[in-house]
């Protein structure tokens, strides 16, 4: 998959925008575009940023192959001058980026990239789609996993997922979210995300019997064993041939693992498993329950005692079903001429779609004795929060909102990712993402991270970057 040419996987405006640049002779004119979103997911407290690792594999090998230029020269829409800059094309632009695993908020600059407008408007489609696909099944894995409290959380999407992309990069985001492992092997193989698995029903079917089964299988894995009980009848047979094949197992030296419950009555079926195996002497056998779980499943499941020592959750987390678009968006902000940075809005009868202008950074400021987060801060680009003195957040419509800040660290979040099209960043280890992500996520107030109505978080605009947006407006409603 990763030796695919997806250069061409963009939107056709981004073509013919990226033509009208050059004919125009603006071409070269630098641009700023920040990707953000309006809206988290499940109306939940915060997303968690992934992708970043894709975007970065696109753009390095981003290039246009004769087949490229053949197809848009047939088009008969565009001007040779512009296919032969797309034959001699080379990625130039500086880009930044929030670090995969980080938690995020509605309006903030994801990603930000600099560079000409031919360029910086033309990656606008992989940047969107990479980030926002793996943002979302990120941010659903890390609802679920934390519904488990604790408990092991697999994922089980590959079959239902939305092609195999959708399958493989999405094992590699829920991972990131907090997920043990997947059933895609290939993205143990790519990412080392953990594959895990044992067996289906129809393993248990192809027996004579369903003891027969599980002590074939047995055979062929002693000290992994994890067996599916729910084939014909969960108490009456699954979990009694069971704890005989356990019984077994320890007889000869083993340790067998447990069982898995794939449908019925979960809850229930699970206490009553866990009596039987206990008065086995299997106390030590665990339960893996499945079967179209979600966040509010799982919470329903343990509100109810049901003994449940992990989870396979299948098409509501790879598919993110509840909620199964993560609306990121990606806007010119400003361009530079003669040196100088002029900011640009997008103003919209929707007040949500108001874009915030200039080139921007992004803050985050954690409490220096508890490392608590605060509140994120975005500035005009330049401007330097001082730790040293008492930071107001600033709301001008809304008193109620400011709130002085001591005693804090202030972080910038965005890192620098290409430089002059040079990738200048390493990406981490999928589990030192993973790590990253779970601290960070550590650090905000349990109030946000509430399932129904959690606590707004506070993203706030500098005194400088208000002002500027307050003047365009004024100066676009006064015309």
């Amino acid at each position: 998959m990763n030796s695919r040419n997806l250069t061409m996987l963009t939107d056709f405006y981004e073509l013919t925008m990226a033509n009208g640049y050059l004919q125009s002779g603006c071409g070269d004119t630098v641009g700023y575009f920040d990707m953000f979103f309006r809206k988290i997911p499940d109306d939940g407290g915060y997303a968690i940023m992934a992708g970043l690792e894709q975007v970065i594999e696109y753009l390095k090998n981003l290039k246009f192959d004769e087949d490229d230029l053949e197809y848009l020269r047939n088009k008969n829409m565009f001007c040779e001058e512009f296919i032969e800059y797309l034959k001699n094309f080379r990625f130039s632009c500086d880009i930044f980026s929030v670090p995969e695993g980080t938690p995020i908020f509605p309006h903030e600059p994801i990603i930000t990239v600099r560079g000409p407008i031919i360029q910086a408007q033309f990656i606008e489609t992989m940047i969107l789609l990479t980030v926002n696909h793996q943002s979302l099944i990120a941010t659903k894995a890390n609802r679920i996993v934390r519904a488990a409290q604790g408990r092991s959380v697999m994922e089980f999407g590959s079959r239902r997922a939305q092609g195999y992309d959708g399958a493989v990069y999405g094992a590699r985001a829920a991972y990131i979210g907090g997920c043990s492992g997947t059933a895609c092997t290939i993205s143990d193989r790519m990412f080392g995300v953990p594959a895990l698995g044992t067996m289906a029903h129809s393993w248990v079917q192809s027996f004579d019997t369903e003891l027969d089964s599980f002590r074939a299988y047995a055979r062929v894995y002693p000290d992994s064993c994890v067996l599916l009980v729910d084939t014909y009848n969960v108490l009456k047979s699954g979990v009694k041939n069971a704890i005989t094949v356990f019984k077994e197992l320890e007889q000869s030296g083993h340790k067998p693992i447990g069982i898995r419950i794939d449908s019925g009555d979960i809850a229930y079926l699970s206490k009553a498993a866990r009596k039987m195996l206990d008065q086995a002497g299997l106390n030590y056998c665990t339960i893996t329950a499945s079967n179209s779980l979600d966040e509010y499943i799982i919470t329903d499941l343990l509100n109810q005692g049901a003994k449940i020592d992990s989870f396979g959750v299948g098409e509501r987390l790879v598919t993110s079903k509840s909620e199964p678009v993560f609306g990121g968006v990606y806007k010119l902000s400003a361009i530079e001429k003669n040196g100088e940075i002029i900011p640009k809005i997008k103003i919209s009868e929707n007040a949500a779609k108001i874009t915030n202008p200039a080139y921007k950074e992004l803050w985050r400021l954690y409490c220096a004795d508890s490392g608590r987060v605060l509140a994120d801060v975005i500035t005009v680009a330049g401007e330097v929060i001082d730790e040293t003195q008492p930071y107001t957040i600033f709301h001008p419509e809304n008193t109620y909102k400011r709130k002085t800040l001591t005693n804090f660290r202030a972080v910038k979040l965005q890192v620098p990712v290409f430089l002059r099209g040079e990738c200048v960043y390493t990406s981490p280890s999928i589990g030192e993402i993973r790590s990253y992500c779970l601290n960070e996520i550590n650090s905000l107030w349990d109030e946000v991270k509430r399932f129904e109505n959690p606590q707004e978080y506070y993203v706030d605009l500098s005194k400088k970057l208000w002002n500027i947006k307050n003047d365009l407006l004024n100066e676009h409603f006064s015309k």
